[in-house]
């Protein structure tokens, strides 16, 4: 086993360093995992601008990322549905106790959970990591170790489609890449029928009847990615009466929307945060070939670069980029 496991590690607010860190040993319920690629998130990028995310503020050293899939090489001895060599993906957010949201299935609620890469938790950016065995996700041959790490901003959306109630016919507005014509047009590319490009003098009430013009109708769902104050009174004005919005962008604590509109018109307001039980579907749903993710990922960049990467992705160039971890393999 190396004894070397280099680490992205966020010191404080814009001190983001690499360093060495002991390989840490699994527990009887956990696995050692050999990192293999990371995804940088938003959420890891803000970190490093920001030192903190809402209430949750970095007190201490911690190292990043949470977007991550890799192999196995030691096992805890109470660890039985996985083995030496298995590739997987990371679940990142681990309960801690069995509270009432973890009997009832809803464990991202609750308030004590471990999450990689949230203060105080550690993420796993780096060489070697450990995380608990069950939230660690055995991959098919035919779905690659960047495929898996694309599981998680994967399962945001399957989150947020089932808390909005998507299926097969309903008409969607995504609120997201809107000021961007690049990513506007991958999003075409991967499936989207129709783009708006936001003008800033565009009104929401002016974005809302673009919408309704292209689609032909109002759409059933919105859901709001952006968390930015003009784009969540466009989701409201622009679902259909008896429709839902659904919120997965995280902006200013308070905002101004137009909540009167929605209640006379029985529009649905739904929180999302982060997902549960979501890996298996999405594993499913990557190893048929129905969800194609590989486009995503425009930069790749080995570990030892990370401060590079981190500014690339700051700068809002491509959509996703991918560090890789092991030195021996940088395929995707």
């Amino acid at each position: 086993m190396a004894q070397e496991n280099l680490s992205v590690v966020l010191h404080s607010k814009g001190d983001l360093r690499l360093e060495n860190r002991p390989v840490p040993e699994p527990g009887p319920n956990d696995v050692l995992l050999q990192m293999h690629s990371v995804g940088i998130c938003g959420s890891d990028v803000h970190y490093w601008q920001h030192g903190r995310i809402g209430d949750f503020v970095l007190t201490k050293p911690m190292v990043l990322g949470h977007e991550a899939a890799g192999t196995v090489v030691r096992i805890g001895s109470q660890v039985k549905h996985l083995k030496v060599g298995d590739r997987v993906a990371i679940e990142p957010g681990v309960p801690r106790e069995m509270d009432e949201f973890f009997k009832s299935g809803r464990y991202n609620l609750s308030p004590t959970i471990f999450f990689c890469a949230t203060p105080p938790d550690d993420g796993n950016l780096c060489q070697y990591y450990t995380h608990s065995a069950n939230f660690c996700y055995k991959l098919p041959d035919n779905v690659t170790f960047e495929e898996g790490a694309l599981i998680e901003p994967l399962s945001v959306g399957i989150h947020a489609c089932r808390r909005a109630g998507v299926t097969i016919g309903s008409s969607v507005l995504i609120c997201g890449a809107d000021l961007f014509p690049d990513r506007l047009a991958k999003a075409k590319e991967l499936g989207a029928d129709f783009q708006v490009t936001v003008s800033k003098s565009d009104s929401p009430q002016q974005l809302a009847k673009k919408v309704e013009d292209l689609l032909g109708v109002q759409p059933q769902i919105t859901i709001e990615c952006t968390g930015a104050e003009s784009c969540l009174q466009t989701a409201i004005y622009g679902t259909r009466s008896g429709g839902v919005v659904v919120l997965v962008g995280l902006g200013a604590e308070m905002a101004t929307v137009p909540l009167i509109n929605a209640a006379v018109r029985e529009v649905d307001i739904r929180g999302v945060f982060r997902y549960c039980n979501t890996w298996p579907m999405a594993i499913a749903m990557l190893a048929s070939g129905k969800v194609n993710v590989k486009p995503l990922v425009t930069h790749r960049f080995p570990l030892e670069q990370a401060v590079q990467a981190f500014k690339t992705t700051r700068q809002g160039l491509g959509i996703k980029v991918m560090l890789k971890c092991d030195k021996n393999d940088s395929n995707p």
